[in-house]
């Protein structure tokens, strides 16, 4: 009897809200391959969606021994490594020129982040009026965070201030951003009227040196590793990334970190 229920462990062990994440799963897996909506972030979404649900959870503990994926959060999330790489690959595709031949869009970038200062005052207030969820301001901090728009930032804020939501929190983040375009037009069509999307914006490209475009991330680096050096992890990889792409004479590293 005890072999029988040893080699039939995971239907034994299985619950039916599994399911529920099956379907979250096949329904991200759909949208990156149907709808081709940011498969690099929904496709391992998807499936890890499903892989983490399956019965007895091997893939993060085994037999008391780390699983694979706890070995890769040991590895990668705890020491803040994943993010970092992962930074260097945006730097080195983020092309800040737009930003030099139209300053003045920098106000609408720095107003688009209000919303990680309404999000943290609202889980603010909703942890006072229900202490029992334990939201204090390192948690609410890491919540507003997702509102950066970036997974490698939730991912480090989140280790550090709130590691129980570090799960959720991560989830949030990716598949939020890759979702826009789903999330997107229905706000759009609410807040806006046709004639207002109709409007035609134009654009001129401006010739930007390239000494600024080089001596840029430096500069960035040096400021924000003054102003904040908590961030210099993230921020002066980021720049590094960008740096490489800019010099024009390291392409095999540029096109390593961009792909």
């Amino acid at each position: 009897m005890e072999g029988f229920l040893q080699l039939f462990q995971g239907v034994f062990e299985f619950h039916w809200e599994y399911l529920i994440m099956y379907a979250i799963g096949g329904t991200l897996i759909y949208l990156a391959i149907a709808k081709d909506y940011e498969p690099v972030l929904l496709l391992p979404i998807g499936f890890g969606a499903i892989l983490v649900n399956l019965p007895l959870s091997m893939v993060w503990m085994q037999n008391e021994a780390p699983g694979v994926l706890k070995i890769f959060y040991d590895v990668g999330i705890l020491t803040e490594l994943f993010p970092v790489l992962i930074f260097i690959g945006i730097g080195a595709m983020t092309d800040f020129r737009p930003l030099f031949s139209t300053p003045k869009m920098i106000f609408f970038g720095a107003a688009a982040q209000f919303g990680i200062f309404a999000t943290i005052l609202a889980v603010l207030a909703l942890g006072n009026a229900i202490p029992s969820l334990g939201f204090d301001l390192k948690t609410a901090a890491a919540i507003g965070i997702i509102g950066a728009a970036d997974g490698p930032t939730s991912i480090v804020v989140a280790s550090q201030f709130a590691p129980t939501l570090l799960g959720p929190i991560s989830v949030a983040a990716y598949s939020y951003m890759a979702l826009v375009p789903i999330i997107q037009p229905p706000i759009i069509r609410l807040l806006t009227s046709k004639q207002e999307r109709r409007i035609h914006m134009a654009y001129s490209s401006v010739a930007v040196p390239k000494w600024i475009m080089v001596v840029f991330p430096i500069a960035i680096t040096v400021i924000a590793g003054i102003i904040s050096p908590i961030s210099a992890p993230l921020i002066g990889l980021l720049m590094f990334g960008n740096l490489l792409k800019e010099a024009g004479v390291v392409e095999r590293l540029s096109n390593a970190a961009q792909n």
